[in-house]
This record gives C-alpha cells, structure tokens and sequence, in this order.
C-alpha cells in the first residue's frame, strides 16, 4: 500500500522512512559524541525507537508509560498522567539518560518528565533528549531531533493502523495484506 502525500496539514510516513528515521537519529546522537548508560523510553511512541537505541547503543532500556491523549481516537491532549512505576532490569534509574519519544508536540509531556527524573531520582546524573520530530507549537526543544514541522501537520505514523484494528477484524486483515503484497 502506498504512503499519501504529505502537506502543511498532514505528515504520512511509511514503515521504510520510520526506521530511517530512528537510525538516522541514533546517527546524530553517535556523532554528537554524548555518552549515555541508559535509554528512557515514553510509552507508547517513544518505545520502538527506545528499543531501536537501545539495542543499537547496548544500553539497557527502561520504559516509562505516560498518556495525554485520551479524546477523539487519541486527537485530543487531555492531562498528562505519569506512570508510578518503571520498568527496567536493572537496578534504579541513574547515571546519564537518554530520554527518547518519537515527537515534541506541545513540549508538555516531555517537559513534565524531564522535571518528574530531577524530582524523583536523584541518582540521575543528567539527562538529555532525542525525539523524530518537533513541532513549531512545541515549548520543549530537544537535544537531538531529525525533523522540525513549523506548520504542526498531524504526523500519520505507520503504525496507527492499527488504532482502529480490532482482534475480530484480524483474519480480514491479514487477508487483505496478503492480497497486496
């Protein structure tokens, strides 16, 4: 299936451009030189490339759930909640992060972790950030990003797909993926 055209209104990526994307990020934090011991992914959009940097840099993978938007199929930002809990294999969060997301859309959430790590874990030495893109809107500049979207398109990632997809429709759908390949 292809990939619509994107514009000002709508950013469409494929699963192609998508991994690209995170390798390339993965590149520029590389180069940067920046050394880090862990990666701190968002759930849900920061955890594919938060697996990505993980296994790339060799670093363990610690996952920490966040949710703002609830409203209309996830459209619309509600409050921000902040899991109590995260998870990790080893031992508490310390050391340097890499707090990864796949966007910076108002800032708020990434924002509202970066102070939640100062506030709550004290072994944190420092922390920076990478995300796949930043929109204009956003009050929240990260330390490393690939694209910056000054207009604010509603980026169509590849796996939305399956925001809509439900267990009983499965077997059509499979059907109809083998169909088109």
């Amino acid at each position: 299936m292809s990939t619509p055209e994107s514009n000002e209104k709508h950013l469409w990526v494929s699963w192609d451009e998508y991994h690209r994307l995170i390798e390339r990020l993965a590149l520029k934090v590389h180069e940067s030189g920046w050394k880090f011991d862990m990666v701190l992914c968002l759930a849900r959009g920061g955890v594919r490339p938060g697996d990505v940097f993980s296994r790339i840099f060799d670093v363990p993978l610690a996952i920490l759930s966040t949710s703002s938007y609830r409203a209309d199929k996830g459209t619309v930002q509600g409050d921000l909640d902040i899991a109590k809990y995260m998870t990790m294999t080893k031992g508490p969060l310390s050391g340097r992060i890499l707090l990864v997301d796949d966007l910076a859309d108002s800032g708020v959430t990434l924002t509202k972790v970066m102070q939640h790590l100062k506030d709550n874990f004290e072994g944190v030495t420092e922390v920076k950030s990478a995300v796949i893109w930043t929109k204009g809107s956003s009050a929240f500049r990260p330390d490393y990003q690939m694209e910056e979207l000054p207009h604010n398109p509603w980026i169509h990632q590849p796996f939305e797909d399956y925001d809509g997809l439900r267990p009983h429709q499965l077997a059509a759908w499979i059907k109809k993926g083998e169909a088109n390949s």
